[in-house]
């Protein structure tokens, strides 16, 4: 039996984690705070960052710059504001754009002469980096729980992942799911595809042991059950129509997605979503989630991907076939490409590792095939 295991994050859960543990922030004596300009204050997390470092007797800067799917130049400027206002240690407060932003960021802080594409080197990668706290705002990435930082090459048509071990995992993360409770339906249903395409991903993975698939297990029955039968739905509910137990569920799902991909990285439906998230405008995780039908479908043409499908659908009560026809049903992307915009958007994903991540390893026609199908003019 393989049960080995990484992953040196303190991490704390539950309503009040920061308040509960004010110490644990404690990484040194000027923070620099990373987030985008609304999320963070609205959803009260910079609120009780901010508090328990006041009571710490802690400086902090707020770098609020951060977009959606962050790309290297931002990151590197931060990194050169961190080493402006003397910061020691950096805070992400977000979705996984933020947390990975500010994992890009303690790295670039302590290398004055990098260029942003250098941080893709090894040799950066082993400088160190300053230490990272993470409070996520959203259930979707899992970006607290491992030290991936996936980051926009410059012409913004390309993502590629960081991934210094192990300075690239938060030493502490506060997983609060009170903060979720501003996010509407929209996103809160993307960011649970993104955090179910880990599990389902990690689960496939050739990488997973009994580990990571106990957490994927875990995750994605959590979210299926919210989700696709609307468990816990009995009650008070916030600005989205999701109640604290249904929030609550979600966060850890994330969570766990997080730490399973931790062990096994992704499959090919993230490079795959990531092109029509990048030239498209598609959420991420609904960019995911439109491809899952046919990451099932391609899986199940092997021995390996049909048992582990088999067992993977069972534990949540469904079927393969279910999963396959619901998930890109709820992801409900729209887009329609001529040859020519398929053949640039398969062009973009070409070199991405997560490709080979799964029992069935598609070939160029067979990526052309499923754009075609799923976006072609004639779908």
């Amino acid at each position: 039996m393989d049960f080995n295991f990484f992953m040196p994050t303190k991490v704390f859960t539950g309503a009040h984690a920061i308040a509960d543990h004010v110490s644990e922030i404690a990484l040194g004596k000027h923070a620099l705070i990373v987030t985008g300009k609304n999320s963070a204050r609205v959803s009260g997390a910079l609120g009780d960052v901010t508090e328990a470092l006041d009571k710490a007797g802690i400086g902090y800067t707020v770098y609020d710059r951060v977009t959606e799917n962050p790309p290297v130049e931002m990151c590197h400027a931060g990194g050169a504001i961190a080493r402006e206002v003397g910061a020691d240690f950096v805070i992400g407060i977000g979705g996984g754009s933020a947390i990975d932003t500010a994992k890009a960021i303690a790295a670039y802080a302590v290398c004055p002469d990098a260029a942003p594409a250098d941080i893709f080197d090894v040799k950066l990668s082993a400088s160190g980096m300053l230490p990272i706290v993470a409070v996520p705002t959203t259930a979707g990435t899992g970006s607290e729980a491992n030290p991936y930082s996936v980051l926009t090459m410059p012409g913004g048509i390309q993502k590629k992942t960081f991934k210094p071990i192990p300075g690239g995992y938060p030493r502490v993360a506060f997983v609060d799911p009170r903060y979720t409770y501003s996010l509407n339906e929209d996103y809160t249903v993307s960011t649970a595809l993104d955090a179910f395409s880990h599990a389902l991903e990690s689960f496939l993975s050739p990488k997973s042991n009994e580990s990571s698939e106990m957490h994927a297990l875990f995750a994605a029955r959590q979210i299926w059950d919210v989700l696709f039968r609307g468990a816990d739905s009995e009650g008070e509910t916030d600005a989205g129509g999701f109640t604290p137990v249904q929030r609550e569920r979600l966060s850890l799902a994330a969570l766990a997605a997080g730490i399973a991909i931790n062990k096994t990285g992704t499959g090919f439906p993230h490079p795959l979503g990531y092109s029509i998230t990048l030239a498209d405008g598609i959420p991420h995780g609904r960019a995911c989630g439109a491809f899952a039908g046919a990451y099932i479908v391609y899986n199940m043409r092997t021995a390996l991907g049909e048992r582990k499908l088999m067992r993977f659908a069972a534990y949540l009560g469904t079927s393969p076939g279910e999963m396959a026809r619901r998930i890109p049903m709820k992801a409900d992307v729209k887009l329609s490409f001529t040859h020519e915009e398929i053949d640039t958007h398969v062009n973009n994903i070409a070199l991405s590792g997560s490709m080979t991540n799964s029992p069935y390893l598609l070939s160029h026609e067979e990526i052309i095939m499923i754009y075609s199908t799923l976006f072609g003019e004639q779908h």
